[in-house]
């Protein structure tokens, strides 16, 4: 079982490509809404906390990615067919050295 999870609520579109995944089973309800979950480890989740300095984590060790990571997270579910796929995702999701400036060592 994963320490932390991505919550990603799904529209009719999102929906569908869950669907066609093969992975329709994986979806919960919550208020009315569709979503799927993606588990994290520790060490992903603090890489995910790093990356997105303003994401909070609720109660139930959960978060939501901004649009653009999670419309990333679902391009990499869709395309592998499974929701465990943080391996493969943190790489491109968590960049470590974006925003800093380039330094050289000068002799």
């Amino acid at each position: 079982m994963a320490d932390y999870y991505i919550n990603i609520f799904l529209d009719d579109e999102n929906f569908k490509k869950i669907e066609s995944a093969g992975l329709a089973d994986q979806v919960k309800e919550i208020n009315g809404k569709k979503m799927i979950q993606v588990g994290l480890t520790e060490k992903e989740h603090k890489k995910i906390c790093k990356g997105f300095p303003n994401i909070t984590t609720d109660s139930s060790n959960a978060c939501v990615l901004p649009k653009e990571a999670e419309k990333t997270l679902m391009d990499f579910i869709v395309n592998m067919k499974t929701l465990d796929v943080m391996k493969a995702a943190i790489m491109k999701l968590y960049s470590p050295l974006a925003g800093k400036e380039i330094r050289s060592k000068v002799h």
